[in-house]
């Protein structure tokens, strides 16, 4: 009994003189500090995260760069009233509205130089507002869907005027009316065509 008493006694003096020497460690050390300590203990085993540096926006917000020697173009179908059509070359946006559809487009088209990029698109509404006389000339450039074109269809094409674009690239981009699947009433959803041109074609 002496025996079990005496470690009794011990263990009892042991855990006063720890009790004792943490209050003492702790009026000594700075609260800051325990606290700093404490936070950093928790974020042991934490993984650290990673994150993407934000993306370098590109000409004409492409995904990615253009090669260079390369121009950046992105042709955009307006969508509805409220999101006009867009062409965008090199970064500089191109369109104009105009009254007079047709014959400002045949003019232009006749007049551009050779070795010209010509890009088109519509707003509302390329099926009523071009006449005949534009849609065959459109069709000479390459066009497949210029006489296929509805009431406030969506169209976006890109052509070349004296020399041949890249077989690889997409040149002509269609989307018709359609109650059931309109994104914007009586508009169809946007179409667009995007891509790079090599400078040396031109």
């Amino acid at each position: 009994p002496l025996a079990v008493f005496m470690k009794l006694a011990g263990l009892l003096l042991t855990s006063l003189a720890a009790w004792h020497t943490g209050c003492f460690l702790a009026h000594l050390i700075p609260k800051e500090t325990i606290e700093t300590s404490v936070a950093h203990l928790k974020d042991i085993g934490k993984k650290p995260l990673l994150r993407a540096p934000s993306p370098k926006r590109q000409k004409c917000d492409h995904w990615s760069p253009c090669p260079p020697g390369d121009y950046a173009y992105r042709i955009l179908s307006g969508g509805g009233k409220a999101k006009p059509a867009k062409i965008c070359f090199e970064d500089e946006l191109c369109v104009t509205d105009s009254a007079d559809h047709s014959g400002e487009m045949m003019t232009f088209i006749n007049k551009a130089p050779e070795g010209s990029l010509l890009l088109m698109v519509t707003q509302d509404d390329g099926s009523t507002r071009l006449k005949n006389d534009a849609k065959k000339l459109v069709e000479k450039l390459g066009s497949k869907e210029i006489w296929n074109m509805k009431f406030r269809s969506s169209w976006a094409f890109i052509a070349a005027k004296g020399f041949k674009l890249p077989d690889n690239i997409q040149k002509e981009k269609i989307e018709h009316s359609d109650k059931k699947n309109n994104r914007y009433g009586g508009w169809p959803a946007e179409v667009q065509i995007e891509g790079c041109i090599p400078r040396n074609l031109i």
